[in-house]
């Protein structure tokens, strides 16, 4: 009997990359409330401007990869050649284990393992993969904003500042004025009043 599970979902991630790769992607930064429009661009295909309101990233790849499987899916990582001697050495050290944790057929708990071998195996590829790394790239955009908004906030700073000056020279001047009207004036007499 043949299983067709790894075909169909080879043949589903390929078709799922081709939509992902079209479309641009849309996120929302919890932490900031901004929008980060994730684009992949080819060849000397133009990257729209950011505006106020979302960061917009682009990761340019050659003319040649286009219309192109992308790259992570191409190849089997499982095959041997794609593995290093350490690797090889990590799957001898557990050829023996049996029980909880094992990720074995052996032993009660014994599948109990799989699912983190698994994660641990996908956060290995994925901190060790060439393909773009859209995060790295918003921190940048960020950084470049960020550093627009220091000389945006420290000119408006100097203007206000500017303000505050002009504002207490018109204050000085006016109280000068009232004190050489109040001592140019004499106090008017007081008459006594008698019932």
């Amino acid at each position: 009997m043949t299983r067709f599970y790894p075909r169909i979902t080879a043949l589903a991630l390929i078709a799922t990359a081709g939509i992902a790769a079209s479309q641009p992607v849309l996120a929302q930064d919890a932490t900031s409330g901004e929008k980060v429009n994730q684009l992949i661009i080819y060849g000397d295909d133009p990257c729209p401007a950011s505006n106020a309101g979302e960061i917009t990233v682009c990761a340019r790849k050659d003319e040649s990869e286009r219309f192109r499987i992308p790259a992570p899916l191409r190849d089997n990582p499982n095959a041997s050649a794609n593995q290093g001697w350490t690797e090889r050495v990590r799957a001898y050290e557990t050829v023996g284990a049996a029980g909880v944790n094992s990720c074995s057929p052996v032993g009660s708990g014994g599948a109990s393992g799989c699912v983190s071998r698994l994660i641990n195996a996908a956060y290995a590829e994925k901190k060790q993969s060439s393909d773009v790394q859209f995060g790295r790239l918003i921190e940048e955009e960020r950084a470049k904003r960020l550093q627009t908004i220091d000389a945006d906030t420290a000119a408006e700073q100097a203007r206000v500042e500017v303000l505050e000056k002009q504002y207490e020279e018109k204050l000085a001047k006016e109280r000068a004025a009232e004190d050489a009207a109040g001592a140019a004036t004499p106090p008017p007499a007081i008459t006594p009043s008698h019932p």
